[in-house]
């Protein structure tokens, strides 16, 4: 059993790495606690029957090859001898795990050689230890009256005012520049939509026609950057606008209800906020967060099975979903609210499968998904065309991360370039927008679009509103946290370590170490700090004072 055992574990960490470029990591914990979905997934990915059966096969040729030298050839030791024996190796063993960090495989700048320096089942009990990793314990720190009093000028901007001289009180009031225009706005994160797949972006084959047109159309942001690698990390920056802390998103930690989020400001404007979802939203805790957040919640659940034109273990088809959405809309319309609809596709995921006969490229492979895709986007907008809500409608598409996540840096930022179009042609013109933007700015400038108004604990800003030059970005996984700014990238990581590199935009390339410029640092720190500090401390609530500006 324990040669089976090591064998199917081999295994498992081959097929991780091809997926992830990494050793196991949180990912894999993670994984573990959705086993339907996860099992599902991999049943659909790969033959596990004929892997199962080699493994088998493997094990019982090295078992029978073994068999000599597990012959014992003592007769004369007592159980209390041979008890010693093994505790002594118990002893070492939990020795050994709690004296070896996995940094120590950290000796390159190259992350594919320091990964594969791993140990695939040491590094899954190191993340499953450091699966919650308290920020003042673990990284860089500031003072907390300079962290905060950093944020709140990382914070001003020429439409904010705070609204008290409380150091710790970062809500402040956004007065719009325009006069406010109540549109519906769909918010389309598309499933590990890298950038470069568009020929928008550069990419060449472009797979994804329908988007490519779309731009031209549209309000194109040319350099926006995910958040993290994870659809939680992506759903946590769209809906509250905060930076990646480290350890587990926001989405599935305890006390995330109540939150200031996109849909309190959308509420307190009389919308219908809603969150939709192609797969079963108790996956991540997506439902419950966001159904905790001030979201009505749609999953597959809600989809009759003769409305389904293909599913697999993820979710349904992107088009089926979309059906689901345009009946919500319809329902709003119908009522006579406004609507706000943050939707999450899933068919841009392994076992990448589709309906028949909507793009030509064959079945199971990443690029024939994203094809659908992007054909699956068309296909809504032409049918929504047909709707009496469109002309009065925001289309914001963007993706939830990158298709991947490895690089030889360990921060590439180039994986983590993402698309984001906003097409309303009755009310946006086409144009290009070059600034560097993050995923936690498109909520504030999306509400700055629209003219609104609000009380925001947002950490994100409005891009059309933030004075040139001061564009940032934050990136990151679940322990490394990055800030891009100034074409520089700081890097923080768990035992204090601080660092800086000159980004590569454009490849899989090695980072080079740059000197730390520390007024970036003690603006990484501030942000990351503080934002730590705010959630756990429950400081990101939406209050009652929120609904009190006048619309």
């Amino acid at each position: 059993m324990l040669v089976f055992v090591l064998l199917f574990v081999a295994g498992a960490e081959w097929t991780f790495w091809d997926e992830f470029q990494t050793r196991f990591n949180f990912i894999a914990v993670d994984y573990l606690i959705y086993t339907n979905e996860v099992i599902g997934n991999i049943r659909e990915s790969y033959p596990i029957r004929t892997i199962v059966a080699g493994i088998l096969f493997a094990t019982a040729a090295i078992f029978m090859l073994g068999r000599r030298w597990r012959r014992p050839d003592d007769t004369s030791s007592t159980f209390g001898s041979r008890s010693v024996v093994a505790g002594g190796w118990l002893l070492i063993t939990v020795l050994t795990a709690l004296a070896v960090s996995g940094n120590l495989k950290q000796q390159t700048s190259n992350e594919y050689v320091n990964q594969l320096a791993g140990n695939g089942i040491y590094e899954f009990f190191a993340a499953v230890r450091s699966s919650e990793l308290s920020y003042p314990r673990f990284y860089t720190t500031l003072p907390e009256a300079t962290a905060f009093a950093n944020l709140r000028t990382l914070l001003e901007t020429p439409d904010a005012q705070f609204v008290s001289d409380d150091p710790l009180d970062i809500t402040r009031t956004i007065r719009a520049d325009r006069d406010e225009r109540r549109l519906n706005v769909v918010l389309i994160s598309i499933e590990s939509l890298s950038a470069f797949y568009s020929g928008a972006y550069g990419g060449n084959p472009s797979l994804t026609p329908e988007l490519d047109k779309l731009s031209r159309e549209s309000l194109l942001f040319t350099r926006l950057y995910a958040s993290g690698t994870r659809t939680v990390r992506g759903l946590e920056a769209l809906a509250l606008s905060v930076p990646p802390t480290p350890g587990e998103s926001i989405v599935k930690r305890p006390r995330n209800e109540g939150l200031f989020s996109m849909a309190t400001v959308f509420n307190d404007k009389g919308y219908v906020s809603e969150f939709l979802y192609g797969g079963y939203g108790a996956f991540d805790n997506m439902n419950y967060f966001f159904g905790s957040n001030g979201y009505e919640v749609h999953d597959r659940g809600d989809i009759a099975p003769d409305k389904i034109h293909q599913a697999n273990i993820w979710g349904v088809a992107d088009e089926d979903l979309y059906s689901l959405a345009l009946d919500e809309f319809d329902r709003a319309y119908t009522a006579g609210k406004p609507f706000f609809a943050h939707v999450m596709t899933t068919s841009n995921h392994r076992p990448y499968t589709f309906p028949e006969g909507r793009v030509d490229a064959p079945q199971g492979k990443r690029e024939s998904a994203v094809r659908y895709t992007d054909w699956a986007v068309g296909d809504l907008l032409r049918r929504a065309r047909g709707k009496p809500w469109f002309d009065d409608t925001l289309f914001v598409i963007t993706a939830d991360h990158c298709a991947s996540s490895g690089g030889i840096a360990s921060l590439p930022v180039f994986r983590y370039h993402i698309p984001l179009i906003i097409y309303s042609p009755k009310h946006i013109p086409a144009a290009r927008m070059e600034r560097l933007i993050g995923q936690v700015d498109i909520a504030p400038t999306v509400l700055g679009l629209l003219g609104m108004s609000y009380r925001s604990r947002f950490f994100g800003a409005d891009i059309f509103r933030l004075e040139p030059g001061r564009e940032r970005a934050f990136i990151g996984n679940y322990q490394r946290l990055g800030y891009l700014r100034n074409d520089q990238l700081i890097e923080l990581s768990p035992g204090g370590h601080l660092g800086s590199v000159k980004p590569d935009y454009e490849k899989n390339n090695v980072q080079p170490e740059v000197a730390v410029d520390a007024t970036l640092a003690h603006e990484a720190i501030s942000y990351y700090q503080t934002a730590s500090y705010l959630f756990s401390n429950g400081m990101l609530s939406a209050r009652r004072a929120d609904a009190a500006l006048p619309r």
